[in-house]
This record gives C-alpha cells, structure tokens and sequence, in this order.
C-alpha cells in the first residue's frame, strides 16, 4: 500500500510513521508534505526513503532546493499546487491529510477526484465543505476514512465489513447505518473538566494546554480545553455518515477508553475501545480493510479499569453549544463557526484574550453574518475568509 502523508511533521504525522515503521511489509511512504520544517522532512525522507516531498512554505521551499538536505533522488513540490500535485500521486493509494487549517481542503479534493483512497484528519475539511467533498467522493467512488479516534470507532462500529473479507465486486464499502439512532461522540473534558467555573476567567495558556489524556498540537488541545473540537467533531460526524443533527450528541468520557459510540433504534449500543493513542485509528485506516499487530499495548481487561459517562455542561463549554447551533443552521454556519474559532484560539494564544472570550469571539462573529447555502467551493472559501475578519476585528475589540 503506497501512502501520501500531508502534514508529515505533527502530531498525527509522527503516529502515522510509528505505524509505516511497524508495518514496513505492508506500508511504504511515497510523498511527505509539511509547511516549513525541512530538517524533520529530510530526516523522514531519507529513514523511508521518499521520492515526493512537499514544503508549503515558499521561502522554506527556495531554502531546500538551495541545499543539500535532502537526498538526490527527491523531487520537491512547493506551496498548495504542491500539495495537490502529492495527494493525487498516481503511485498512491492512500492519501492522508493531516494539514491544520483549510490548506489541506484542495489537496483533499485532488485525491478524491483522482480516485485515491482519503484518510482524513484534517477537520476543517468536511466542517468547511462537507457537501461538496461527499458529493466528489460519490462520483468518484473514492473511500473516505475517518482518522480522528471518534469518527474511527463510529466507522468501526457501522462497518458492514468486519471481517476483513472484500465482498464481491465491492471496491469501497459503505458503512451500515440503518436502524441507527444516534452517534454519540465522547470527549475527555480537555484540561479544565474538573476546575471550578469562576477560576476559567483566569486561566494561563500553560495551564491550557496540559490535556489530561492525549499529547497533540497546541490549537487542538486548547480546542479540546473550550469542546470546540467536538462540535466540529459532531459537524464532521453529520457529513461523514449522513446523519441528522439531532442524530449527533457529545458526551464527557474522562478515561478516553470508549472512542464512540453508536445506539440503534432497539437501544442497543456498540462501543469501540482502546487505548487514548492516535495509533489505532491511523492504522485501521492505513491498513483497511485488513488489520495487524498494534504500535502499542492494547487494554488489558485482567485490570481494573473504570469508564464514566456524563452530558457536558454548557456553561463550562459554551463552544460546544455554538457548534450545535451552526451544525443546525448548516449552510456557511459550520465554517463561519470554524474560522471563528481559529482565529479566536490564535488570539488567546498570542495573549490578546481571555480563555473565556474564545467562545465570544466565535458567537459574535457568528452573529454577524447571515446564514446562507453555499453553490460552489469560491463561496466556501470567501465565506471563510469574511469570517476570519469580522473575527479579528471583535478580538481587537475585546483585548483593546
């Protein structure tokens, strides 16, 4: 199996070459993409010998092709035609794309119409142009696979293939979700599950960015710490198995054991369990339909363990309840709520806002423009880049 990897220097891209080393037989690494960061790059093109390498970055890219960092044989890409050019390789068959922000929403797309198989990490993807990415996968028959941990056990538990066994004259399987009731989505609470709600006014980046059970990239763990990323999360779930928004709930689940869960309409719930570690999900994608041995350990069911379930608190998470709202509004709601947010979790960063302004950031902004259905990608996109204005100017606002 021939992958693409976009987004080869983060966080996902560090698991998702844990699994290519522990299945080299099976796995072999054909294009890496990244922003700027050439000597993380070099060091992965040469350990697994890559022959495409993309660098978004334009001055990083000059700096590469000026150098000697990376082996003879590599042919560089630069910037976002780069990128597409790499997801739509025609040695591949996996293109995964785990680019942050909207970079990564054409180069899912080139994949897609080229036939690829799309491993998508990549939230803003889907949450920006969730109608127009199903409806190029339709056409295309290209398969999608969810690489987020929530998505993956929701896939897993509708999967009408568990076996591993293609079905005849089936080229990609659709998940099976008649007589579903609901998905629900589980979150760990992020890094202020248990802190008492008049000390969130107060609370520092560092404090933000300590996540109870995984180790990811600073925007998505403060977005954890809000739950914005569960209302992406449930904005994406909508898209990627069809369902309504009131199909799609969100649930605290502090262990970070149970990844999803889907209830049928007769109440029976499947459940889909491991360890909190990125691996599981990356490698069920890369290795679909089939499966193999585990990075890590798996659970251990001779040890005790405990698993808790509980409805989250708006008040605590009011990003949450802002996703929801978007998700029913739908149209250019989902990514006006996504740029928002972005630009909301760069300010705090930066130190311009409060932790507690994130959530009012995004529902100013939402509040500013009028809902509407968009008819093409340019829509999506100009959209989104309106939003990310009227977001920066309420953050001047806000800090000023």
């Amino acid at each position: 199996m021939n992958i693409v990897l976009l987004g080869a220097t983060g966080s996902i891209g560090e698991s998702t070459l844990k699994v290519i080393r522990k299945h080299r037989d099976r796995l072999n690494l054909v294009g890496i993409a990244a922003n700027q960061n050439i000597e993380k790059l070099a060091q992965i093109a040469y350990e697994f010998g890559v022959p495409h390498v993309g660098i978004f970055d334009e001055t990083a890219y000059a700096a590469a092709k000026a150098g000697t960092a990376f082996p003879i044989t590599t042919q560089l890409h630069c910037g976002l035609e780069g990128l597409e050019q790499l997801a739509a390789l025609p040695e591949a068959d996996t293109t995964l794309v785990a680019v942050v922000g909207t970079h990564g929403l054409l180069p899912a797309l080139r994949a897609i119409e080229a036939g690829k198989t799309l491993a998508i990490a990549s939230k803003e993807i889907l949450v920006l142009a969730g109608k127009f990415i199903m409806e190029a996968a339709r056409e295309s028959g290209s398969l999608i696979l969810p690489v987020d941990s929530e998505h993956n056990a929701i896939f897993q538990c509708l999967d009408p293939n568990p076996t591993g066994k293609q079905a005849p004259n089936t080229k990609h399987p659709t998940p099976n979700k008649r007589h579903v009731d609901k998905l629900i989505l589980t979150a760990s609470g992020g890094s202020f599950r248990d802190l008492p709600l008049e000390q969130l006014a107060n609370v520092t980046l560092e404090q933000a960015l300590q996540h109870p059970n995984w180790d990811m990239g600073p925007k998505v763990t403060i977005d954890a710490a809000t739950m914005a990323n569960k209302g992406l999360e449930m904005i994406e779930a909508r898209w990627l198995f069809g369902m309504q928004a009131d199909q799609v709930q969100a649930v605290i689940h502090p262990q970070s054991i149970v990844h999803s869960m889907v209830q049928y309409v007769d109440g029976s719930v499947l459940a889909q369990l491991c360890p909190p570690d990125m691996t599981f999900a990356i490698q069920h994608c890369l290795l679909y339909p089939n499966r193999g041995e585990s990075v890590v350990a798996p659970l251990d069911f001779s040890q005790a363990m405990k698993l808790d379930f509980h409805a989250p608190d708006l008040q605590r998470y009011p990003c949450l309840g802002l996703a929801r709202l978007a998700m029913e509004a739908c149209g250019i709601a989902n990514g006006i709520f996504n740029a928002a947010n972005e630009v909301a979790v760069d300010a705090f960063v930066s130190g311009k806002i409060r932790f507690v302004e994130i959530s009012t950031i995004i529902e100013k902004t939402l509040n500013s423009i009028d809902n509407t259905e968009p008819s093409s990608l340019e829509e999506v996109l100009h959209y989104d880049q309106m939003a990310r204005r009227h977001a920066a100017d309420f953050v001047q606002k806000t800090s000023t």
